[in-house]
This record gives structure tokens, sequence and C-alpha cells, in this order.
């Protein structure tokens, strides 16, 4: 039996420690790499999700806002020659103002939003066949194009 002096044992413990340490420098920089690609995707995916929704935020507002002049120029001109006008188109526009009245503009999240924006663009079809006008919304998805979020 070889018999192992202290010197030894301390030489093979300096070189397991060595070893040690550098496989747990490799574990540390594969940590810190893995940790910086994260954080930089995070920062990446965030503006892209924001360039995203700014965009759709834009388009939807575009839409309201087209709406809103209709039912302000139906307002005015029912306004001026109620005659002009049916009973049930006057009743359409004026419920087309409350519905625009009703879209959570500062509360994207809310639920009721998507139902009250299909109302509108029915609502808005209803009364251009109604008053027997052609006007149409050159932003409005088509059907082949919509995109939900």
């Amino acid at each position: 039996m070889e018999m192992i002096s202290k010197e030894d044992v301390v030489k093979r413990s300096n070189i397991s420690d060595v070893f040690e340490s550098s496989l747990r420098l490799e574990e540390t920089q594969l940590q810190k790499g893995y940790n910086e690609g994260y954080n930089d995707g995070i920062s990446i995916e965030k503006e892209e999700g924001k360039q995203v929704g700014l965009k759709h935020g834009f388009e939807v507002g575009e839409e309201i806002g087209f709406y809103r002049g209709c039912v302000d120029i139906w307002k005015s001109a029912i306004g001026v020659e109620p005659d002009a006008f049916s009973v049930r188109v006057q009743k359409d526009v004026k419920k087309m103002g409350e519905l625009l009245q009703r879209y959570p503009l500062m509360d994207p999240e809310d639920e009721s939003l998507q139902e009250i924006m299909s109302n509108l663009r029915l609502r808005f079809r209803v009364i251009t066949t109604n008053l027997g006008v052609k006007i149409d919304y050159e932003g409005y998805p088509k059907e082949d194009n919509v995109i939900d979020f």
C-alpha cells in the first residue's frame, strides 16, 4: 500500500479546486449570457408589442373618429331638415351616437369593446343602406384581413 503524503492531498485538493472553479466559471458565464439574452429579448419584444399596439390603437381611433364624424353630420342634417330622414334612420343615428359614447377608448381591455365595435359597423351599414348612399370607410378591415388581438 502506498502512502499518500499530506502534500499530495493538498496538491490534489488544489487541482480539484481549480477544475471546480473552472466549471463554476463556465456555468456562471452561461447563466450570465442567458440572463443578458433574456433581458435583451424582453426589451425587444416590449418595443415590438408597443409598436403593434400603437398601430392597432391608431386604426381603431381612426375608425371611431370616422363614425363620430358621420353621426355628427347626420345629426346636423336631421336638425336642419328632420322630415328628410325616416324615423328609423333618426333612431339608428341616435343609437349609433350612444354606442360611440359607450365605446371604452381609455380601457382597451374592456370586454364590451369588440361587441360595441361590431354593433357600430352594423349600425353604420344599416344607416347608409336606408339612406341609399354608398359611404365606405377606407380603413375598414375586409373579412379576409380581420386580425383579432
